[in-house]
């Protein structure tokens, strides 16, 4: 069992940073991809950027392309970051990480390992 822990959500003004953070509880978790989604009231939770631990490849939304940046920390491979620049309010959402063993997917289906989820807010 994997438990998943997202931080650094927040308020920011359009055009602003945050860098989210997710801790994962295994020490084994170089066979893993992780994904981060988000979602809104009433829709569907929708993939915006994934990292394959295995490879070390990542995958961006078509919507983040270019603003955000997924990465692995340095020092623990058990730690990831969803850097995200020139925030947009249609960026406001809660943020999820999750994980799975293997491949890299973008579809939240695949995914076995979940976090709580931290909100994230862009002003106009």
């Amino acid at each position: 069992q994997v438990q998943l822990v997202e931080s650094g959500g927040g308020l920011v003004q359009a055009g602003g940073s945050l860098r989210l953070s997710c801790a994962a509880s295994t020490h084994t978790f170089s066979n893993y991809a992780v994904g981060w989604f988000r979602q809104t009231p009433g829709k569907e939770r929708e993939f915006v950027a994934g990292f394959s631990l295995i490879s070390t490849s990542t995958f961006y939304a078509d919507s983040v392309k270019g603003r955000f940046t997924i990465s692995r920390d340095n020092a623990k491979n058990t730690l990831l970051y969803l850097q995200m620049d020139s925030l947009k309010p249609e960026d406001t959402a809660v943020y999820y990480c999750a994980a799975r063993r293997g491949g890299l997917y973008s579809n939240s289906r695949n995914y076995d390992y979940w976090g709580q989820g931290t909100q994230v807010t862009v002003s106009s």
